[in-house]
């Protein structure tokens, strides 16, 4: 459905080029949610208003649905983008108008009847839960409800993609969580592709299937939310999902690490952080550590969540045994699908 080839964006600052976007290669699929996740300054809202043209890169091509946006002049791009939706971070409604108004006003743009209109904006409204509200002006309902017209405003045109960029970072998380639901319901109920921009892995957690992670201009790491959150290679990545998943131990635990290590024989005695997802949560590894390979297991601290319906997680363990045993029962792991790291004192986190 979205397909960017290549792309860069230099701005030109107040002492010299400033480069946004570094070489953005990435490829959306159709009916998906897509999370594009990065910290402040990382060029995710660069990238996000690349796909519908609102920044027209530098160099490097934007395909939606098989059309390439960037051939296209002034007058097809007004007509493409009424195919690609887009809610704001703060909202973007118009105080003078009222609920329903605002839906509307996209449609008015289009040249549609006041009948045409009524039969776009009705069930908009109901989809979002504002259908009590559609005579009220922005000052009289709350942010969330805000929120709401600006997606049921998106929706209007009936695109094919909606972009978020940074839709839920001013509302609280009760709020998110409610707005990220109707999200998924969207997605769900009209086949909608959605590719949310956020900084909070907890956003990506909750409603994304993929996520790639931007950093610097550059997409440093992408792959199925479940994959990326139980086995992060990119520094970055680790930093963001610290957030859902501590990647630091605590030191109460780093010290019992300590103690266990220095009343074990050399060789006998290694600390073990255990990362798993999917299908590997659910089998008895732990249990065929003691049986099969003869190990006795010390568990240090552990999480275990969910994401897209799949369990994922770490552990952190003490196991003692003979040395090939040791190495036996790590390698049966990884075979299992378990990503297995070295725990050291010495090192809060891998």
């Amino acid at each position: 459905m979205i397909e960017l080839r290549g792309i860069t964006q230099t701005y030109q600052g107040s002492s010299g080029p400033v480069q946004a976007l570094r070489g953005i290669d990435l490829e959306v699929a159709g009916g998906e949610v897509f999370g594009i996740i990065g910290r402040s300054g990382a060029g995710k809202s660069s990238l996000v208003r690349v796909i519908n043209l609102l920044n027209r890169p530098t160099s490097g091509q934007v395909l939606v649905d098989g059309r390439e946006m960037t051939a296209l002049d002034d007058a097809a791009l007004r007509i493409a983008r009424r195919d690609i939706g887009i809610v704001f971070q703060h909202f973007n409604v118009l105080s003078s108008r009222t609920v329903y108004d605002n839906v509307a006003l996209p449609l008015e743009i289009a040249g549609l009847s006041d009948g045409e209109i009524k039969r776009r904006v009705e069930p908009l409204l109901d989809l979002v839960g504002l259908s009590a509200l559609a005579r009220r002006h922005p000052s009289q309902i709350s942010g969330g409800q805000k929120q709401r017209v600006g997606i049921a405003r998106a929706l209007a045109n009936r695109p094919k993609v909606l972009l978020s960029d940074e839709a839920t970072s001013a509302l609280d998380p009760e709020t998110t969580r409610s707005i990220l639901g109707l999200l998924r319901q969207i997605n769900q109920e009209f086949g909608l592709t959605i590719v949310l921009i956020t900084h909070q892995m907890q956003v990506i957690k909750q409603v994304a299937e993929r996520v790639a992670v931007i950093d610097a201009g550059r997409i440093v790491e992408q792959g199925r939310v479940v994959d990326v959150f139980s086995k992060p290679q990119h520094a970055t990545t680790r930093s963001l999902i610290e957030e859902i998943v501590p990647q630091e131990l605590p030191d109460s635990v780093l010290a019992r690490l300590r103690t266990l290590m220095g009343a074990s024989p050399a060789g006998q005695g290694q600390g073990l952080r255990l990362a798993f997802a999917g299908d590997g949560a659910d089998q008895p590894l732990l249990t065929e550590l003691v049986r099969r390979f003869g190990l006795d297991l010390s568990i240090l601290h552990g999480q275990i969540d969910e994401v897209q319906g799949q369990p994922f997680g770490q552990l952190a363990v003490f196991a003692r045994g003979a040395a090939d045993q040791l190495q036996a029962g790590i390698a049966h792991l990884r075979q299992a699908g378990v990503n297995v790291q070295p725990l050291v004192p010495e090192a809060a986190h891998v």
